[in-house]
């Protein structure tokens, strides 16, 4: 594990099909119970937080009980899971279209930047512009969507503190396939082979190192 890649996280992505069951899973995990984030209007989705350090953090994220079903289903493949998992990650970006662009040359496809919004509960209006999720889906969320806040407050500064991530590994059933699609966005971490496309974050609490998967 280099520390590169860490200094890239800006958040892991766990998907609930439940958030507060997800939210519990990871309180017994870690021992820490994660902060309300917010709703995504119109995606169908809310979220909790926990801080993985200065710049970095965990979303815990599941159907949101106050909104309607949308129209088209929910991200990060919600609709479909059964039990809560460690479904993808985002890493820090600027100049997203040019990301997009540079990767479109070495056969990485990014699709369209998009804005985002969510208010916190405390009212405070987080922004922020991504790449497409699905859109990397070739890496079956291995590989990372590319985020970037602009003038927004980072999330990690209102969310429940006391986790580290200290590490983020991954196995594949084609690592090299994986890790070549990784270098083409300069993104380097081990990929090992197994027998289904998981993401390992080592996250450090009060419970001590646990692997989330």
């Amino acid at each position: 594990m280099t520390p590169a890649v860490l200094r890239q996280v800006d958040h892991l992505v766990f998907a609930a099909p439940d958030l507060d069951a997800g939210v519990a899973r990871i309180e017994a995990l870690v021992g820490v119970r994660a902060s309300a984030g917010g709703q995504h209007p119109g995606r169908g989705t809310r979220n909790a937080l926990i801080a993985l350090g200065p710049s970095s953090y965990l979303e815990i994220i599941g159907p949101d009980p106050d909104q309607p079903k949308p129209a088209e289903q929910r991200p990060f493949g919600i609709d479909d899971l059964k039990a809560p998992r460690l479904v993808t990650w985002a890493a820090k970006g600027t100049n997203l279209d040019q990301i997009v662009a540079d990767a479109r040359t070495k056969g990485v496809t990014y699709g369209v930047v998009t804005p985002g919004s969510r208010r916190r509960p405390d009212g405070v209006l987080l922004t922020w512009r991504t790449t497409n999720p699905a859109a990397a889906s070739a890496g079956d969320g291995l590989m990372p969507f590319f985020i970037d806040w602009g003038a927004s407050s980072h999330p990690s500064g209102s969310a429940a503190a006391g986790a580290t991530l200290v590490g983020l590994r991954a196995e594949h059933p084609e690592p090299d396939r994986v890790l070549t699609m990784l270098h083409a966005v300069g993104v380097e971490f081990a990929v090992t082979r197994g027998p289904a496309a998981t993401l390992i974050a080592t996250i450090a609490g009060p419970k001590g190192q646990i692997e989330l998967r």
